[in-house]
């Protein structure tokens, strides 16, 4: 299977793999710098870094997105969870900024928002200690540092020790503050605790009340782990499912309305799951969606990382408006030719819809990456 994160026992796929569809003439040169013009992106990127640097998809991928769903591998981190990846079978990919960068430019990605990588990372924040308080802390300041050693390459999620409540709030004012974050990274679940728990309502609270942007990247409960008989690669998608059902269920959606949820993968299982949900909600929990289901859910933001085939697609357009569709690749763990020809053939958008999932819905979440 192509482009999967390597175990122990199989050879690191070559970041320079990924496909590529040259600009080979003056009216390719011409169309694409009207394309940057349109988009604004010149007054990130200087026109000459992206020539020659577009995805293989034609029609469908344009230069200058925004991918909303990019990871990162900081050096000490890789270093502290080294015994503990062993342990699990995991082997992380060489990486350093230059490895997304030159993905990036190869793909037509003007600005990746950088979030945690959910292999990496593991149980570290949620530990309720100070290892996992330091770890949350250094891997935000790593993140900022790129945003600002790389000027309108790099966005970044910082990372909370969500079970650590107080360490959490102290977390969220540093980051956004401080740090000048662009968002939260959040896992759908801590253990044995899906997102929605109302253990972690001060975050949530905080977060509301800065309008926080909030990224989910799946993760595996504790107690859906190595079942017997099961590969686990489906656990990533309906853990999705399982935290947008926490969200709805306690009632966290409609008690903190203006936090702006994203998350990966078109909604994992969810999307397909959704009209069964919305049908057999408990009427005895109508207080927790006064607005209703479909209101909370219609809310949302979804990335088509890793899920930009028909199925999923049509699921998900199906489900929210194109206003809620963003951009997204799970780079460098995967590489765009997982994402990118899906998009490039699938018929379901119109040429303005993809101007809005490429670009133009991260931009009204990020303001400060509108040109």
């Amino acid at each position: 299977m192509r482009n999967r994160a390597f175990r122990n026992d199989e050879t690191p796929k070559n970041f320079s793999e990924t496909l590529v569809a040259p600009l080979d003439s003056g009216a390719s040169r011409r169309k694409f710098l009207k394309t940057l013009a349109v988009a604004g992106v010149s007054a990130v990127i200087p026109a000459g870094k992206l020539l020659g640097q577009i995805s293989s998809g034609g029609n469908r991928v344009i230069p200058g997105r925004i991918d909303v769903h990019h990871h990162l591998f900081p050096p000490f981190y890789v270093k502290a969870m080294e015994d503990a990846m062993r342990a699990d079978g995991f082997t992380p990919r060489p990486w350093t900024p230059a490895t997304s960068l030159d993905m990036m430019d190869k793909a037509g990605v003007a600005t990746a928002m950088l979030s945690p990588v959910q292999r990496l990372v593991m149980d570290s924040m949620s530990e309720r200690n100070e290892k996992s308080r330091t770890l949350a802390r250094q891997h935000n300041e790593y993140g900022a540092q790129l945003v600002r050693d790389y000027p309108g390459r790099f966005g970044n999620f910082a990372a909370l020790p969500l079970p650590d409540p107080d360490a959490s709030l102290k977390e969220i004012t540093y980051a956004l503050d401080t740090l000048k974050a662009d968002g939260i990274a959040l896992w759908t679940s801590y253990e044995d605790k899906w997102v929605g728990d109302p253990a972690f309502w001060p975050a949530y609270e905080e977060l509301n009340r800065r309008s926080a942007v909030v990224f989910y990247h799946p993760a595996r409960a504790s107690c859906c782990r190595k079942l017997p008989g099961q590969s686990g690669i489906m656990e990533y998608d309906i853990d999705t499912a399982r935290a947008i059902d926490s969200l709805l269920w306690n009632g966290t959606l409609s008690k903190f309305p203006n936090v702006r949820h994203i998350f990966a993968h078109s909604g994992g299982a969810f999307t397909v799951l959704a009209a069964r949900i919305m049908d057999d909600f408990p009427k005895n929990r109508a207080d927790k969606v006064p607005n209703g289901v479909e209101y909370e859910i219609k809310k949302l933001y979804f990335d088509t990382a890793h899920a930009s085939k028909a199925p999923a697609l049509d699921a998900l357009k199906d489900l929210v408006p194109v206003s809620q569709i963003m951009y997204g690749s799970d780079v460098p763990i995967r590489n765009y030719d997982l994402t990118d020809p899906g998009l490039d053939v699938y018929p379901g958008f119109s040429e303005s819809d993809w101007k809005a999932i490429n670009r133009g819905n991260a931009e009204r979440l990020f303001p400060r990456l509108k040109a």
